[in-house]
């Protein structure tokens, strides 16, 4: 039978250092030479994606942006990519600005460019995200424009936001309850004073887009890693789930198993024994 391997990166594959060390990249690479499928489900998008897993082969597509999207690393490309649509990016908007968030949006422009926007004032948080991914190729920010304004935004992929838990989280229980749209909410694992917001298309999550590339690549067991809270879809639909040592609780508690910690090549370690194990 084959196994689909699934991934977070940060938290979870990526070290402390926020990269996949040389001992992951070499496992997973000479795994996925060896015929393992495996593949990454991130929050991040592709012009971050590709040079955090430029040592890593792999024939399978990533899952980015929560499942907003799958991106070919093989042609660079985007594909099964689910837009939000004007009415449910007003309703987001507006809310927002009730809540005093501005949220970063992200629309898919010409050439696969994310062209994203931010009006408003910028805390600390938002100037480092920005400054971490303002050179990357695949991205471009547009900071307090004409069309940052527009709650209509063509092509909108994504809204993104972080901020003070007790603004983002209320923010967040809103939209559930009011927007035809798919939310996650949590605590950044780089600081407990930040909470993150993703707003996506109805029905994307992670789990969905697993489920899309076990069917594709005939894949009948699924096995996922994960360390925060928007990675909890993706373990209830795995046949194993597994958390990393520094997982949030929630997330420890939902897992089948727990292994050590990203700090360890934990991941790449865990496929290595079970890739062999069910030769």
């Amino acid at each position: 039978m084959k196994t689909l391997y699934v991934s977070d990166l940060d938290g979870t594959l990526l070290g402390t250092d926020s990269k996949v060390s040389p001992q992951s990249a070499e496992i997973l690479s000479r795994l996925s030479a060896e015929g393992a499928l495996i593949t990454v489900a991130t929050a991040r998008t592709p012009a971050t994606v590709e040079p955090l897993l430029a040592d890593v082969k792999s024939s399978l597509p990533a899952i980015v942006m929560t499942g907003a999207s799958l991106w070919d690393r093989n042609t660079r490309r985007y594909f099964d990519t689910r837009f939000i649509d004007a009415a449910t990016s007003q309703i987001v908007r507006e809310a927002a600005a009730r809540h005093g968030v501005n949220p970063f949006t992200y629309t898919l422009g010409k050439n696969g460019i994310l062209e994203i926007y931010r009006n408003g004032d910028l805390q600390q948080c938002d100037r480092n995200f920005i400054d971490e991914r303002s050179d990357l190729p695949l991205k471009r920010f547009h900071l307090n424009t004409p069309e940052g304004d527009d709650y209509a935004l063509p092509d909108t992929v994504l809204f993104f936001a972080m901020g003070n838990p007790d603004r983002i989280f209320p923010l967040a229980d809103e939209l559930r309850a009011t927007a035809d749209c798919s939310v996650s909410s949590y605590i950044d694992i780089f600081g407990n004073d930040t909470a993150i917001m993703e707003v996506l298309a109805p029905g994307l999550n992670k789990a969905n887009s697993v489920k899309k590339i076990a069917s594709d690549c005939g894949a009948g067991r699924i096995v996922v890693f994960g360390d925060n809270l928007n990675d909890l879809s993706m373990m209830e639909i795995a046949d194993t789930a597994v958390a990393v040592a520094n997982a949030r609780d929630e997330v420890k508690r939902r897992a089948d198993t727990i292994i050590g910690s990203n700090a360890e090549d934990s991941v790449a370690r865990f496929i290595a024994d079970d890739f062999r194990a069910m030769q």
